[in-house]
């Protein structure tokens, strides 16, 4: 995978969107994640800043991701 230096999660239900670029702008990352998967895809990803859309859950997935050395 390419450096991936942001990423913007766009979170559901069951399914999540995971939309990633590196430093120019670039789109490096187009993932569809079942909600199962999702630990285990930022744990594979270098630190990165992570946008995550307003929701109930937020609190959430940003204790999860921030556990991972990530930064939401």
């Amino acid at each position: 995978m390419e450096k991936v230096s942001t990423i913007v999660l766009d979170v559901a239900k069951h399914v999540f969107q995971a939309h990633g670029v590196d430093a120019g702008g670039t789109v490096v990352v187009r993932r569809k994640l079942r909600r199962d998967d999702a630990v285990a895809f930022f744990a594979s990803l270098p630190a990165c800043l992570i946008g995550i859309e307003a929701c109930a859950t937020i609190h959430h997935w940003a204790r999860v991701l921030m556990g991972l050395g990530l930064s939401p």
